[in-house]
């Protein structure tokens, strides 16, 4: 959506609740580097009234009751309009992973050619009109010890904000790992991946790797 869109939303909108979910997207944006805070501060400087919150989560805490009662009521409508081009699509879940921290080494993936353009791919949407998504990532040596977490972060990064829904597959690239097949079953499995965040220690480390830097 482009950032005129979505500015016109939060300016016309009169429901509370979707224009704390409109500042959420551009928020996430915004986290992104210098080329997407056009979106965060169109909207701060042209319509924002809430500029004495220094967070999003100040925000939300203040009107968390009176938005909550607009949730049910206007659920419908909360919807992200998903962008039709797969170019954009791509670009932004680039934008999301580029900058995942490494597990043990002081880079982020984009840095250490683990995650790249070329290994993002937008297939044909599902009947429910729901973007496929198919990331390919690069082990740094065919032994990594660390792949099934890399796979774990992107999972994790991506559930997390992308503003609409996807659907995503995880793969290691062809021949980069001596057991990509049996990571590749690890890290697409919704059952093992709920498991893997129930594990403090293992938690800790992805948030740490998905952490954006202020």
């Amino acid at each position: 959506m482009h950032p005129n869109q979505l500015a016109a939303s939060f300016k016309y909108s009169s429901d509370p609740y979707q224009r704390l979910l409109i500042l959420k997207v551009v928020h996430t944006f915004f986290a992104r580097g210098k080329q997407h805070q056009r979106f965060f501060k169109l909207i701060l400087n042209n319509y924002l009234c809430f500029k004495s919150w220094t967070s999003m989560t100040e925000l939300e805490e203040t009107q968390q009751d009176e938005f909550s009662e607009h949730k049910d009521k206007h659920k419908d409508k909360l919807e992200v309009e998903t962008p039709k081009d797969p170019q954009e699509i791509k670009d932004m879940i680039f934008d999301l992973l580029r900058n995942i921290k490494d597990p043990e080494k002081p880079n982020t993936l984009e840095e250490l050619n683990v995650i790249y353009e070329d290994g993002i791919f937008i297939k044909e949407p599902t009947g429910a009109n729901i973007n496929v998504v198919r990331v390919e990532f690069n082990p740094t040596v065919p032994h990594c010890s660390l792949a099934t977490l890399i796979g774990l972060c992107i999972r994790i990064k991506l559930q997390r904000e992308m503003p609409f829904p996807i659907k995503l597959d995880i793969y290691i690239k062809a021949g980069a790992h001596t057991t990509e097949h049996e990571i590749n079953k690890q890290v697409n499995d919704k059952e093992r991946i709920a498991a893997a965040m129930e594990n403090p220690n293992l938690k800790e480390i992805v948030e740490c790797c998905i952490r954006e830097e202020d």
